[in-house]
């Protein structure tokens, strides 16, 4: 994982603004959100593995899953998820949701990064600061 300071990081917004300005440049909010705290996820590449720039995001005002919450934007990152070739040899098919859920655990949840996506993690960075008018 490598932090990339940005002039967005500190910012407080409307998250449903937010979306609507970050989606159509292909961000995501990461399936690993709870009620006052997430992601917004842009998948960079899938080289041996998932290449991300995350964008962590907390509630200021509200819980995430209620209209007009206001988040405050974290540091963002670059990181590297290496997953194992295969199907998880930890299922248990006792539990119903090894039936539906059989990727792999990840290798390498930190994995290294080369540095072409660092570069790109910073040119996204700069995009979106001007997109968030920074």
């Amino acid at each position: 994982m490598i932090e990339i300071n940005s002039k967005i990081e500190g910012g407080q917004y409307n998250l449903h603004k937010l979306e609507q300005l970050m989606k159509p440049k292909g961000y995501v909010i990461g399936g690993n959100w709870d009620y006052d705290r997430g992601f917004f996820d842009y998948k960079m590449a899938d080289d041996d593995g998932y290449q991300f720039l995350r964008i962590p995001f907390t509630a200021v005002e509200g819980q995430l899953d209620t209209p007009g919450v206001s988040v405050q934007l974290g540091t963002p990152f670059v990181l590297s998820h290496v997953y194992q070739k295969g199907l998880d040899d930890q299922a248990d098919s006792s539990n119903m949701s090894a039936a539906f859920n059989q990727f792999s655990e990840p290798e390498d949840p930190d994995g290294s990064l080369d540095e072409k996506y660092i570069r790109m993690g910073k040119d996204l960075i700069k995009e979106l600061e001007s997109i968030l008018s920074f």
